[in-house]
């Protein structure tokens, strides 16, 4: 197998945006009368924001709010606080410059919407990606493979020759059900060891040729 194209997620990956998340789902939750802590942040790492809602939900007040403009204020937050400042992980941006600088087509595949995407895009280069894939343009997110199918369909490669790079249960899962190798660099949720994925604790040690000798 050869190294054709690198998958990216964004969040807890490609940016620290983890906890800003946090900060905003504790402030908002509580002032609306849940009791919402950092375990709960971290059960929700990944998800989608469908999903997301349905759990925040569950554990609001019934009629303190609707599921629609809970959704719009969490998202708006986030977007707010990642278009000032955004903090990206270990070697993340180092790693994409160099992919990029040897033409290894790059894509974003993330489960957040793109407006939130356009605000962390917002802080690279213009166009550092090839290919984006949003969590509001496919029908099923992750676990779901179609996200990264859907990716390097776009890119004209095979899923065998990718590489995903993710941080999360659900983003390995479904680069696993693609068919790519996943390389799994988890920060706030434990990650097994797997067939065709390696865990690493930073992205700081990999160069492009450090993936294509994972592939081979």
């Amino acid at each position: 197998m050869t190294l054709r194209a690198v998958l990216w997620d964004m969040d807890g990956t490609l940016v620290d945006s983890e906890p800003v998340w946090a900060r905003v789902q504790i402030e908002r939750l509580t002032a609306l009368g849940a009791t919402w802590t950092v375990e709960d942040c971290v059960a929700l790492v990944g998800s989608d924001l469908s999903h997301a809602v349905d759990v925040w939900m569950s554990r609001i007040p019934a009629g303190a709010i609707e599921p629609e403009e809970l959704a719009e204020r969490m998202y708006g937050e986030v977007v707010a606080a990642l278009k000032e400042e955004v903090v990206f992980r270990p070697g993340a941006l180092e790693l994409l410059t160099a992919l990029k600088a040897e033409g290894i087509p790059c894509a974003l595949v993330t489960a957040s919407y793109r407006v939130m995407i356009d605000a962390v895009l917002s802080h690279l280069p213009p166009d550092p990606f090839d290919v984006i894939v949003a969590g509001d343009e496919v029908s099923n997110g992750k676990p779901h493979p179609e996200p990264y199918l859907t990716a390097a369909a776009e890119l004209d490669v095979d899923p065998a020759d990718c590489l995903v790079i993710e941080d999360s249960p659900g983003g390995t899962a479904a680069g696993t059900a693609a068919g790519a190798f996943v390389l799994a660099v988890p920060q706030w949720v434990t990650i097994p060891a797997a067939p065709r994925r390696l865990v690493a604790e930073s992205l700081e040690q990999f160069t492009p040729q450090a993936l294509r000798e994972l592939l081979a």
